[in-house]
C-alpha cells in the first residue's frame, strides 16, 4: 500500500500546456477552443515565482496526433530546473517517446493513450520505471477518453483494476466534461475511484475558486495527493499563492 499524503496539504500543480509552441488553455479538451497564453517558459516561470513546487507540462500537439513541441517542452524543463519539478504529459506512447522523456529529466510521466491501447507496454513501463510513471485516466461519465480525448478508452473500472495489477504508482483523474469550464471538480468521481485504490490520486479539471481547493483539500485524507490547476489561474479567479495558502492551511 502506497503511503497518502499524511499532512493536511494539498499539492497543487499549476499548468502549462503547450500547443504550436505557446501556452494555451482548452475547453473541455476540444482542439479548437484553445485560447493563447504566450511564452510557456514566461508562464512556468510565474508559477515558480508565486511558489508552485510542481508544473503540470503538456504537449497537447503530441497528445492530439498533430505534431510535437519538443524544442519548447525542453525549453521549459531547462528553465524550471533546481526551482520546480516538472511532470509531463502528452503523445507518450512507446519505447521512444518515453526514453525521451526520462533524458529530459523530469520528476513525473505521465502516460495516457497508451496505458489504454497498448497495456502490455505501459505495465511494462510502470515495472521498469516505478514510481516516474503515473497514468492518466480522463473519463466521461464511466468511460475513458483516449487520443487527446477524442476516442473512447475503455471502461473505467476494468482498466483502473488492471492498472492496479500492474502496480500503477499513482493516477491523474480527469473528468473530461469539467476540463476548463470553471464548472468545480467531480468529488464524487474523485472519491468512486479512491475507494477502488490504495494509490495516490491528483484531481484535474474545473477548478473554479478557492473554495473548490479547499474542498479538494478534505479529500487529502482519502488518498488525495493533489490538483491541477488551469483556467482558473489564466482567467485570474486567484493567484496560485493565494490557493497554495488554502491547500495548505
Amino acid at each position: 500500500m502506497s503511503e497518502f499524503n499524511t499532512s493536511p496539504t494539498l499539492t497543487l500543480f499549476p499548468a502549462v500546456d503547450i500547443a504550436d509552441g505557446k501556452a494555451v488553455r482548452l475547453v473541455q479538451g476540444e482542439a479548437d477552443s484553445a485560447t493563447s497564453y504566450g511564452d510557456p517558459v514566461d508562464a512556468a516561470s510565474d508559477w515558480a515565482e508565486q511558489g508552485a513546487e510542481w508544473i503540470h507540462l503538456v504537449d497537447l500537439d503530441a497528445a492530439f496526433g498533430r505534431g510535437e513541441n519538443r524544442a519548447v517542452i525542453r525549453r521549459v524543463i531547462r528553465a524550471m530546473k533546481g526551482r520546480v519539478q516538472v511532470e509531463l504529459s502528452g503523445g507518450i506512447r512507446d519505447d521512444e517517446s518515453l526514453e525521451r522523456a526520462v533524458e529530459m529529466g523530469v520528476k513525473r510521466i505521465n502516460l495516457g493513450t497508451a496505458a489504454l491501447e497498448n497495456p502490455e507496454w505501459a505495465a511494462a513501463a510502470i515495472s521498469h520505471y516505478g514510481e516516474l510513471i503515473a497514468v492518466g485516466l480522463d473519463v466521461r461519465g464511466t468511460t475513458l477518453a483516449a487520443r487527446g480525448w477524442t476516442r473512447d478508452g475503455g471502461d473505467l473500472w476494468t482498466v483502473l483494476d488492471r492498472l492496479e495489477a500492474a502496480s500503477c504508482a499513482r493516477y491523474v483523474v480527469t473528468d473530461v466534461t469539467k476540463d476548463g469550464t470553471l464548472k468545480g471538480p467531480n468529488l464524487e468521481l474523485l472519491k468512486a475511484i479512491m475507494e477502488r485504490t490504495d494509490r495516490p490520486v491528483i484531481a484535474s479539471g474545473g477548478v473554479a475558486n478557492l473554495d473548490d481547493i479547499a474542498a479538494l483539500r478534505e479529500l487529502v485524507p482519502l488518498g488525495l495527493e493533489g490538483a491541477i490547476v488551469g483556467k482558473a489561474l489564466y482567467a485570474g479567479a486567484f493567484t496560485l499563492r493565494e490557493a497554495l495558502d488554502v491547500a495548505g492551511d
